[in-house]
This record gives structure tokens, C-alpha cells and sequence, in this order.
């Protein structure tokens, strides 16, 4: 079965850097989108960026210039690089294969000083 597993999350202080990590299973990851969401309390969960099959990417207005979705087919992985981080990208952020309706279980980032 499909199966996301992220990691990489926790607490970093503002200005800071993290990654995040979704690593894929039971699909032909190579030929999949796969795209990071973002949840904060009270609010909707909301896109973040996506990476289509050859590697075009789209990012939400809020994390562009500052986020890099990529993606390792031979890891079957996809990555969120965070660099330069506020307040407000304090959330749960989930990844998302959209084409298998499959959402991971999500990983806590906070960031904070």
C-alpha cells in the first residue's frame, strides 16, 4: 500500500535552516507528483510547494525564495529545504502524493527562539 513517511521536523530558531525528509513506498515514486503541505493551529492546511515527475517545481508565494523542494528517485524521497525561517512557517507540515490521495502522518516544525 501507499505509505509517506516524514521526518526531519522540530524546533529551530528564526533565521535558521531544516530539512525535511518523505520517504515513499508502495508506488512508482519516479513518475509521481509529490507535494509538501502545511498545517497551523487554527488555520487550513495549505500548499507549500509541489515537484512534478521531471523535477518543475511550484512553491506558495509565502516560502518563495526561501524554501527547495526536491526530490531523489533512487531514495525514493522527496526533500523540503527550509532556509530562512519565520514565525509564522510554524506548522505541521505533511507530505502529499496527490495521484494516490495518500497523505504522511505529518512532523511538527517550530520555529521559535
Amino acid at each position: 500500500q501507499v505509505q509517506l513517511v516524514e521526518s526531519g521536523g522540530g524546533l529551530v530558531q528564526p533565521g535558521g535552516s531544516l530539512t525535511l525528509s518523505c520517504a515513499a513506498s508502495g508506488f512508482t515514486f519516479s513518475m509521481a507528483v509529490m507535494s509538501w503541505y502545511r498545517q497551523a493551529p487554527g488555520k487550513e492546511r495549505e500548499l507549500v510547494a509541489t515537484i512534478t515527475r521531471v523535477s518543475t517545481t511550484y512553491y506558495a508565494d509565502s516560502v518563495k525564495g526561501r524554501f527547495t523542494i526536491s526530490r531523489d528517485n533512487a531514495k525514493n524521497t522527496v526533500y523540503l529545504q527550509m532556509n530562512s525561517v519565520k514565525a509564522e512557517d510554524t506548522a505541521v507540515y505533511y507530505c502529499h502524493a496527490p495521484q494516490y490521495r495518500s497523505w504522511g502522518q505529518g512532523t511538527q516544525v517550530t520555529v521559535s527562539s
